[in-house]
């Protein structure tokens, strides 16, 4: 498959670029900054330099043709303010979702965030922050174009992986390793019968694949 990430230099992005490569996949990652070119090839991505704050749709939609899926991973990062938040956390998702449209690419996953909610209260830059990813979920859980999925990692940790996890609708709170939300992802990829859910990951007991297999069967 080939699958094109957005923010193909975040944490989880360059996690999954290893996974996708490790088995044959063909990973591009996005990234707005030349410099980490060496980064995404060193995890076996094709790297794309293009700034999605400022790219068209049709530049963007460019790069996503002949995709087999889109995942949107980027984020404005937590040293950002409230305008980037908009700017990246909605807008570039938003924008992503547009480009798969246009270029015919059907699946579409995001990485969320538990609490994401357009209605979320509060003035701090984190409330901010889960204002503008639940604005981007209903942006793209309106679209009957992509088949859609969204995650939302619990307390996002390096530990290593256990590859055990707790996946549902709700979870409650809860910590996860980046490596588990990342293989995740994957198996997401592989299960189009999750598309049309909004999922919530933290970790668990039950083998992240028996996870996938299992809420794609609810």
């Amino acid at each position: 498959m080939r699958i094109v990430i957005a923010g193909g230099h975040g944490q989880i992005a360059l996690r999954l670029e290893r996974l996708l490569a490790a088995r044959g996949d063909e990973a591009v990652g996005v990234i707005r900054n030349p410099d980490q070119r060496g980064d995404l090839r060193d995890a076996g991505a094709e790297p794309v330099v293009l700034d999605l704050e400022s790219a068209s749709v049709e530049e963007v939609a460019e790069v996503l043709r002949g995709a087999d899926a889109v995942v949107f991973a980027a984020g404005a990062g937590p040293d950002s303010g409230t305008a980037r938040k908009d700017t990246v956390d909605r807008g570039a998702a938003v924008l992503f979702a547009d480009a798969a449209e246009r270029a015919g690419v059907r699946r579409y996953l995001v990485v969320s965030s538990m609490g994401a909610d357009p209605e979320h209260a509060g003035d701090e830059v984190f409330d901010v922050y889960l204002r503008a990813k639940g604005a981007a979920d209903a942006d793209v859980r309106a679209r009957s174009g992509l088949d859609w999925t969204i995650l939302r990692p619990g307390m996002l940790t390096n530990d290593a992986g256990t590859g055990q996890v707790l996946l549902a609708a709700k979870t409650g709170r809860g910590p996860v390793p980046r490596d588990d939300v990342a293989a995740t992802l994957v198996e997401l990829l592989d299960t189009p019968a999750t598309a049309g859910l909004t999922l919530e990951l933290i970790g668990g007991t039950v083998p992240l694949a028996v996870a996938v297999k299992d809420i794609a069967g609810n």
